[in-house]
């Protein structure tokens, strides 16, 4: 497995943006850390635990694929700028409502515009396609499954745990929104 230069750079930015994020946008109220559940922590951990075995399993000769097509590197690399735009553009607009840890401000509303507009948690489906674009990019089976499979299992908990929250917080209105949107895949689900 050799990454090129422009690669380990998209990784890098990624995880810096993510960090800023995760200074920037935590809520600082109280009622945050009960509502969260563990969610943020139990992701994150599975997050770099995946992509760090992903990436160990991804040096190993048996599982790898590609053959001779030589795109899976511009389709990796793709895959993950194509979710980290979808990413942004999720949290540029939501704004203000847009936290880390799971929270529902005072005043909040259900935004239907954007990427609102085919599913409940594009943010999430952006992070999904952008590790989907990783594992591509190590060019290893066992790695792409080892990102994605944990990875869903706990952006799943989250959403459970985030819905439960908004239901709460913002009442019929996201509940009827629930209904008419799908989670994470338009149409799918």
């Amino acid at each position: 497995m050799t990454l090129s230069r422009g690669s380990y750079l998209l990784i890098v930015a990624w995880v810096a943006s993510e960090i800023g994020l995760a200074i920037v946008r935590r809520s600082r109220d109280r009622s945050a850390g009960s509502l969260d559940r563990s969610s943020l922590r139990i992701m994150w951990i599975t997050i770099w635990l995946s992509i760090a075995a992903g990436v160990m399993l991804a040096m190993r000769p048996w599982g790898s694929f590609g053959g001779t097509w030589t795109g899976w590197g511009t389709l990796g690399v793709a895959l993950i700028l194509a979710g980290l735009v979808l990413r942004w553009w999720a949290i540029l607009t939501l704004r203000h409502a847009f936290t880390v840890n799971v929270a529902v401000a005072s005043g909040q509303q259900v935004i239907e515009s954007g990427p609102y507009a085919w599913v409940r948690h594009p943010s999430y489906t952006g992070m999904m396609i952008s590790f989907a674009g990783m594992g591509i990019l190590l060019r290893h089976w066992t790695s792409l499954l080892v990102i994605l499979i944990p990875i869903t299992a706990a952006l799943l908990y989250r959403i459970d745990v985030e819905e439960q929250a908004l239901v709460a917080g913002l009442g019929d209105a996201y509940t009827n929104f629930m209904r008419r949107r799908r989670r994470l895949v338009p149409g799918i689900y």
